[in-house]
């Protein structure tokens, strides 16, 4: 819960474009991954070590709470490259690592750094929640309970006054906006059958995102499941009841999508944090929902459904392989040059042609992820409603652009 009162929205980051989109969003908390030894291994760039010092400082001057994610499966290989990494997270004053294995738990708490519950330890019930309060302050739950059973765990703690290494109430954690895994908790195997790649070492294939056909053995008789990826679930959403999820007695929402582009961060986050606010000022409204789920529909998804939290039973399968997003984005040049004075930007055009009226994005390191719609621009020096292939162009930004940023143009999809 943050010092507001307000429950806690976490935001995914996969590199320091996505770090960038969260602060400036109104993110509360981020986490990340290190190098390999997390969920999200193959699916980001994700940072090194030595970017933990920049994350650390980034966020301290938005007052942003830092969480490592260190949530894998651990070897005994393994175990000199958690401590230095725990070392570093130490060093670098990061508020907490989110954990699953014993030994982090153990090392993290050694160290004497916070230590938070990940999803993969598949936390149910009350008992379990005692007994890792002897170790963690802060609990992420399965993904699989409903609402009314998140809410009885939540008022169990108050009742019971269970409390954490901290001296403070455990704060329970659950997912809110991104991908679903058919595996309980994301615990699946067929990556690492199929593909000798464990996905509970941050390395899934994706097996679930394919196509198949069905063969009964006996009769050799062929199915084809026509329209639906029947092992790869809609994207979860909470958005439309998030007052109901506000009122299960949670105190941080999380959103999943550390493999995502750094514009997907921006416009969930900024979404959600609109909602949240508008919950405790008392502005809640369908119509607000409705332009909300809009907004949430121009980024990467899969479709949406609510989830277990309805108490809906399982079978809201994707129709596509990819994304149902109504927007995309196109590939048109990167930034050559800032004039700070003239808060003028300057831009190479390497693909497609673009004009005055087009909504444009630009993501970099530093700048995050900033969509805006072009009012006027100028080619070499003068006035004009296009740039094409080859041309330098200039506009008005109210940010700085880099040489490293890339500009996008957003289409309908």
């Amino acid at each position: 819960m943050t010092t507001s009162g307000k429950i806690e929205l976490m935001a995914p980051a996969g590199n320091f474009e996505s770090l960038q989109a969260a602060l400036d969003n109104g993110a509360d908390s981020v986490y990340f991954g290190v190098e390999q030894l997390n969920m999200r291994a193959r699916a980001s760039v994700n940072f090194t070590i030595g970017d933990l010092p920049e994350i650390a400082r980034r966020c301290r001057q938005k007052n942003v709470r830092t969480y490592l994610t260190l949530n894998t499966i651990i070897y005994d290989h393994d175990l000199s490259v958690v401590k230095t990494l725990l070392t570093q997270a130490k060093a670098a004053n990061l508020t907490a690592v989110i954990a699953s294995d014993q030994a982090v738990i153990a090392m993290a708490r050694t160290l004497g750094i916070e230590v938070h519950i990940s999803t993969q330890l598949n936390i149910t019930n009350i008992e379990t929640i005692k007994f890792y309060s002897l170790f963690a302050d802060t609990m992420v739950l399965s993904r699989e309970l409903s609402l009314r059973q998140v809410k009885k765990i939540t008022e169990q703690i108050q009742k019971e006054q269970i409390k954490g290494p901290s001296g403070n109430l455990v704060e329970i954690e659950i997912f809110g906006h991104g991908a679903l895994c058919m595996a309980v908790s994301g615990k699946c195997y067929l990556s690492l059958h199929s593909h000798n790649s464990s996905a509970n070492r941050g390395a899934c294939k994706q097996n679930c995102r394919k196509k198949y056909t069905v063969i009964d053995q006996e009769s050799g008789f062929e199915i084809e499941l026509d329209n639906e990826y029947m092992m790869s679930p809609k994207d979860l959403c909470t958005i439309d009841f998030l007052d109901q999820v506000i009122e299960s007695g949670i105190q941080v929402l999380k959103i999943e999508g550390r493999g995502r582009a750094p514009e997907y961060v921006a416009t969930v986050i900024k979404t959600y944090r609109d909602a949240i606010d508008s919950f405790y000022e008392g502005t809640f409204t369908n119509e607000k929902v409705a332009v909300w789920m809009d907004e949430l529909n121009t980024v990467y998804n899969r479709g949406f459904w609510s989830g277990y939290y309805l108490g809906q039973e399982l079978g809201e399968w994707s129709d596509v392989s990819g994304s149902m997003a109504t927007q995309k984005k196109v590939y048109v040049g990167k930034g050559t040059h800032y004039f700070p004075k003239a808060n003028i930007a300057q831009f190479k055009i390497e693909a497609y042609d673009i004009k005055a009226g087009d909504t444009i994005l630009i993501t970099g390191p530093s700048t995050g992820a900033q969509q805006l719609t072009i009012d006027s621009m100028y080619v070499n020096d003068v006035a004009a409603e296009k740039a094409t292939k080859g041309d330098s162009f200039t506009l008005k930004l109210p940010f700085r652009v880099r040489m490293s940023d890339k500009l996008y143009k957003i289409v309908e999809n």
